[in-house]
C-alpha cells in the first residue's frame, strides 16, 4: 500500500478512512471505503468527518459498507510483489552501447553554428576580440 493519506478537510490531520465522491447528475453523494488511489475529484475523510457528513437539501447520501478493520496485504498481494521482483531480476541489463555519450566541451564554448543568433529566449554573443 502507499503512504497514509490524510483527511481532505482543512486543518484536520487525522488519517483518512473513507472516500467521498459526488454524482451531480443524480444529486447523490457516495461515501465508501478509502479508495485505492487518490483521485482529483474525490475527497478522503477521517472517521469523524465521514460520520458527520451532511449534504445539500434534496441530495441523497449513499453510504457503502465500511470495513471494520483496515485491509491488510493478503497472500495474493505478497505473491504479486514477489513475482514482480523475480521478473525484474530476470530481465537482461540494458546495453550501454545504445546510450549516447556526451562529449565534454569547455565551459565558454558556444554551440556550433549558433554564434550571434537568437535561440528561444537566449542569445549567443560572440566573444569580444
Amino acid at each position: 500500500m502507499g503512504a497514509i493519506r490524510q483527511c481532505s478537510r482543512s486543518a484536520c490531520r487525522q488519517s483518512a478512512v473513507a472516500t467521498l465522491t459526488y454524482v451531480y447528475a443524480d444529486s447523490t453523494a457516495v461515501l465508501g471505503p478509502l479508495a485505492t488511489y487518490a483521485e482529483p475529484h474525490c475527497y478522503d475523510l477521517c472517521e469523524q468527518h465521514a460520520g458527520s457528513l451532511t449534504v445539500p437539501r434534496g441530495w441523497e447520501v449513499l453510504r457503502l459498507a465500511m470495513p471494520t478493520s483496515p485491509q491488510q496485504p493478503g497472500p495474493d498481494d505478497l505473491l504479486a510483489l514477489a513475482n514482480a521482483v523475480r521478473e525484474a531480476a530476470a530481465l537482461p541489463p540494458k546495453s550501454q552501447t545504445t546510450q549516447t555519450q556526451r562529449v565534454p566541451h569547455s565551459a565558454l564554448e558556444a554551440p556550433p553554428g549558433a554564434e550571434g543568433t537568437r535561440r528561444g529566449h537566449l542569445r549567443v554573443l560572440r566573444e569580444p576580440s
